[in-house]
């Protein structure tokens, strides 16, 4: 903005001078002084849009490493992600294969103990099966959402015969 008034300032110089007596040598000083000024405006300008250039790159550039970041980001996520589930997999498959024959040796020795067979496709809340006790079947319907844990947890093991 001050270059644009030092032109209108300039430019007011030379008119006013044109009248005067000298007016051909300070009509030179001024030309002069305008054209620095002219120069001065030009570097500025380049100068100006050589700042511009380098900073729209810096952007790019930083853009670029954003992007790239988040991709390399979003990468290791996955692979990670995809550890995650292959080590889960895997203790899904090693515990399955431990576990199923302990659970089985668990659910026959219960069964051995408390005589007791489930019947596995009741609806849900409902416990139902046979008790094979020492004298006489006994069928067993508790509905779960009526009585108390511990009173099912009571009923069930006062079925277990204590004499071995």
């Amino acid at each position: 903005m001050a270059a644009f008034r030092d032109m209108e300032e300039l430019c007011q110089g030379l008119l006013s001078l044109l009248g005067a007596n000298h007016a051909a040598a300070q009509q030179r000083r001024l030309l002069g002084r305008y054209g620095k000024m002219v120069e001065r405006l030009l570097e500025t300008q380049d100068g100006a849009e050589q700042q511009l250039r380098e900073i729209l790159k810096a952007e790019t550039d930083v853009a670029q490493s954003l992007l790239d970041a988040k991709e390399q980001a979003e990468l290791e996520d996955l692979k990670e992600v995809e550890a995650d589930l292959e080590k889960q997999e895997k203790e899904v498959d090693d515990d399955t294969t431990v576990t199923i024959p302990a659970a089985m040796y668990v659910a026959q020795l219960y069964h051995r103990i408390s005589k007791i067979e489930w019947d596995y496709e009741c609806e849900p809340g409902m416990i139902k099966g046979i008790h094979r006790g020492p004298s006489v079947a006994q069928p067993i319907h508790l509905d779960s959402t009526q009585l108390s844990k511990k009173f099912i947890s009571d009923y069930l093991w006062s079925l277990v015969d204590t004499e071995w």
